[in-house]
């Protein structure tokens, strides 16, 4: 099916064209003309499968008559990350290029004065995360009143940040008689209860079973063992495959970002970094430079997990086993996108048994385990290793066997003085069995004798 039998306007179909799109995907095909003939819709999709497009497209086409005031956003769509608002917005940008919409950007770590400055000329579009919105709807500065289209994206994301109370809070403050889209990659319990509440006869649209992986995403499990130096070794390896042109490193915490980022540059990768303590124009600038391809690896914390869509991953690397299973779905999903294919390897130690089952069952897939590779030219480099570090041991275990030679002596023991062989320290016996190995030379009998 094209994008031309969904309905969209002859201006937004040449944006589409000259974006390099043919064919929508499917959550695109089930969910636009619904969202055109204005009913409110659940879309259940995994991530990557282009759902951000199922609702901005219609969206521009729904909101191209009509006159924004100022305060006053004609829709909303909430997003519960930095970087995924970014994201949208530069959607809009890409597809509203033959419109005449206007657009403000509400998020956190930016200067609140240029986002109060563009609500105050009005705006068709506010993109936003729940935090600053619900800041500047305190200060007085949005009205949202007017808003008559609401978008809730990647809804469970919103749940496990604590999201779900602004949100209802907001909810609250917007027209009843609206339209109102929720999307979600699972549908908890708490997500039900909020659609069941805001939602009004939506059409549910589910192109993927829940907590699934994409199909197109080859997935293996890399034992490891020893440690962070081994991890570091066998990932470095595995970058080094010609198949991976690009990377995205996902770490558990952010101190492990930042060492592993350290370690690969030193390595000669050209990575980058991106984690929840990085101010948003660092985070960008960094997202930046691996989109233009100036750096091809990105140790990323799961501040990055959720909804960036850059092109062309060939390979997404688990550098610690996720402690929450949904998280594994989501780091995965940045290869593999939109029809291509992508493979993810995960990094697992004897401690992350339990990570790896509860992944197994949320997917209903057993992951394959990778073998270590052959190193046929580095064996020899081994075994001379292991026979240099022998020949110490070979040398001191014949002083360590010395009393021989003292028993073979000529001279009796009992020429020594009693007392002072009995007082010497153990330090100058050993130091006369390290040096000689023969019978103790008469002069030395002498020297003793005399100081005895």
């Amino acid at each position: 099916m094209p994008f031309a039998d969904l309905g969209l306007s002859n201006e937004l179909l040449q944006a589409v064209t000259d974006a390099g799109y043919s064919e929508p995907t499917p959550i695109q095909a089930a969910a636009i003309p619904p969202v055109l003939m204005m009913r409110d819709i659940i879309g259940i999709a995994q991530t990557g499968t282009g759902k951000t497009a199922s609702f901005v497209l219609p969206m521009i086409d729904i909101l191209a008559h009509g006159r924004s005031r100022a305060r006053m956003p004609r829709s909303l769509i909430l997003e519960p990350t930095r970087e995924l608002a970014a994201q949208v917005a530069e959607n809009f940008e890409k597809y509203g290029a033959n419109s005449n919409l206007s657009m403000a950007l509400l998020i956190g770590g930016v200067q609140m004065g240029d986002q109060i400055a563009a609500l105050e000329k009005g705006v068709d579009v506010l993109i936003a995360t729940p935090g600053r919105l619900m800041d500047l709807f305190g200060r007085g500065k949005i009205l949202l009143t007017g808003c008559s289209m609401l978008v809730i994206d990647e809804a469970d994301r919103m749940l496990d940040m604590g999201f779900i109370p602004d949100i209802e809070e907001i909810c609250t403050k917007l027209p009843k008689q609206r339209q109102t889209l929720l999307f979600s990659a699972t549908m908890p319990p708490p997500i039900k209860k909020l659609a069941d509440k805001f939602l009004d006869n939506p059409k549910r649209i589910e192109v993927a079973r829940p907590a699934s992986t994409n199909t197109n995403i080859t997935q293996w499990l890399v034992p490891v063992s020893g440690g962070g130096h081994d991890k570091r070794r066998r990932l470095r390896e595995l970058l080094e495959q010609p198949e991976v042109t690009n990377a995205i490193i996902f770490c558990n915490r952010k101190t492990t970002v930042r060492e592993l980022n350290k370690s690969l540059k030193q390595h000669g990768f050209k990575s980058g970094e991106i984690h929840g303590d990085m101010e948003q124009a660092q985070r960008i600038a960094e997202l930046d430079l691996f989109k233009d391809g100036h750096v091809t690896i990105l140790v990323a914390s799961d501040v990055a997990a959720r909804g960036l869509d850059i092109k062309g991953v060939s390979t997404v690397f688990n550098f610690d086993a996720p402690w929450h299973p949904d998280d594994y779905v989501h780091r995965i999903g940045r290869t593999g996108r939109a029809g291509a294919t992508g493979t993810a390897y995960t990094m697992v130690g004897p401690e992350d048994a339990e990570n790896i089952d509860n992944i197994e069952k949320l997917t209903g897939q057993k992951i394959a385990r990778l073998a270590a590779p052959a190193e046929p030219e580095r064996a020899p480099r081994d075994e001379a290793r292991e026979e240099s570090a022998r020949l110490p041991r070979r040398e001191r275990s014949p002083r360590a066997e010395r009393p021989q030679p003292r028993a073979e002596r000529s001279e009796p023991r009992t020429e020594r003085p009693e007392p002072r062989a009995a007082a010497r320290p153990p330090r100058r016996e050993e130091a006369v069995d390290a040096g000689w190995n023969g019978p103790v030379p008469d002069f030395l009998h002498v020297a003793l004798s005399a100081r005895g």
